[in-house]
């Protein structure tokens, strides 16, 4: 040990939503490569228009639609900020500083070679951030697979869109080597993104919008607002045609519930309502740039943990989904002055066969779900941690330690 830190790979996509978790297996390393962007297309939303533009897996047409950001600036999916190349073929891993590499995708590379960024290869691609990954154990009816948890698009930049679900994803190569594909850019969860229910409704996030504090709730200038609406509903596709059939999720989850951390059940976890081989899931909750996913009484999803209980080997593949760990309120527990879950972004399993549950804590946001939670003031922004309410839960299945908080920060 001597506490050095050597690079592995280097040189990878940035942007929105930068490499993420890992997974192993056999010789090789698994990563989360979230997209550059939040729909496909570089926006004011990302980094000013300064973002890398996303990279395809595979090669693309794109379609004749382009996207306004305002300021007479116009952008074509898979393309630098103000670039307009309708029904052009992008080529697999464009603008990519590794062969191999590109976004919105699970890469892997191999661990026991001189040059591991020379074997980057895509697994699997067509997912907005698959933020979340594990592997499921060889006896589990996914039968080894890896389980993604998928962010769905957000209302913000040149291509906002409203109510885009999160979703379990399983992600494999297709037998001859390439990566499937799973439907992002132009496919939310189950659906075409150009169905009405994602249209935007205009808010604090979109590009065309200018922002007026006066006009509640969207937040924007009536002119601004009518402009959203005319230009960007219903939403337009980035691609001509999907680049081979698409793979649907196993399951959705609410709009802007935000998945984070997966993982499988050890057999001594498995008693109550939590049976052998299912898996945890933690959701960080929105960041206010929509309304919550839930009108009161019923629960807003996320800033919680969720069971997943499947069916037996050899049965048909069955998920049953249930709250497992969650505030009595629905927000941040901060804010709500309780304590509690305020945003859980990873929970895994430990040699002592509890689960730890990690608090990245309260932050501050647009507002547009928690008044409360809205940021004000000099030095303040979305995603600015509230100090000292980061915090690591323990939660085991039978004794005292059960919901035991082990430290903060």
């Amino acid at each position: 040990m001597t506490g050095h830190v050597t690079p592995f790979i280097t040189g990878l996509p940035t942007g929105d939503h930068p490499t993420e978790q890992l997974a192993f297996k056999a010789n090789w390393i698994y990563w989360s490569q979230g997209s550059t962007t939040n729909s496909g297309v570089v926006g004011r939303d990302n980094g000013g228009g300064n973002n890398q533009q996303d990279i395809p897996c595979q090669d693309i047409v794109l379609s004749d639609n382009v996207f306004d950001s305002g300021g007479g600036v116009f952008t074509s999916g898979y393309s630098p900020f103000g670039t307009t190349r309708k029904e052009a073929t992008v080529k697999a891993f464009e603008s990519a500083l590794h062969p191999g590499v590109c976004d919105g995708a699970i890469l892997r590379a191999k661990l026991d070679v001189a040059h591991p960024e020379n074997t980057i290869e895509p697994f699997s691609w067509g997912y907005r951030n698959g933020y979340a990954i594990r592997f499921a154990p060889d006896d589990h009816p996914l039968k080894g697979g890896l389980l993604v948890g998928e962010d769905g698009a957000d209302e913000r930049g040149a291509r906002p869109s409203n109510n885009a679900p999160d979703m379990l994803q399983l992600a494999q190569q297709n037998p001859d080597g390439t990566p499937d594909y799973h439907g992002w850019p132009d496919r939310y969860g189950f659906l075409p993104s150009s169905q009405a229910v994602f249209n935007p409704v205009g808010g604090p996030g979109d590009d065309l919008c200018v922002p007026d504090a006066t006009n509640p709730p969207s937040l924007c200038t009536p002119a601004s607002l009518a402009k959203i609406l005319s230009e960007d509903v219903p939403i337009r596709d980035v691609l001509k045609f999907p680049p081979q059939p698409i793979t649907s999720p196993l399951a959705i989850e609410a709009a802007d519930s935000s998945f984070t951390g997966i993982d499988f059940v050890p057999n001594s976890f498995a008693s109550g309502p939590v049976r052998r081989r299912a898996a945890l899931y933690s959701l960080e909750g929105d960041f206010g740039f929509s309304k919550a996913n839930a009108t009161e009484p019923a629960p807003e999803v996320g800033h919680e943990v969720k069971l997943i209980n499947f069916s037996k080997p050899g049965e048909p593949l069955e998920l049953k989904i249930q709250r497992f760990a969650f505030n009595k309120t629905t927000e941040q527990a901060f804010v709500s002055g309780i304590s509690g879950f305020n945003r859980p972004t990873n929970v895994k399993f430990g040699p002592d066969g509890c689960a730890y549950v990690v608090d990245y804590g309260a932050v501050r946001d647009f507002g547009q779900s928690d008044p409360d939670a809205k940021f004000v003031g000099a030095g303040n922004g979305p995603l600015v941690q509230i100090p000292g309410t980061g915090v690591i839960w323990k939660i085991c299945s039978t004794g005292q330690a059960t919901g035991e908080k082990e430290g903060n920060n």
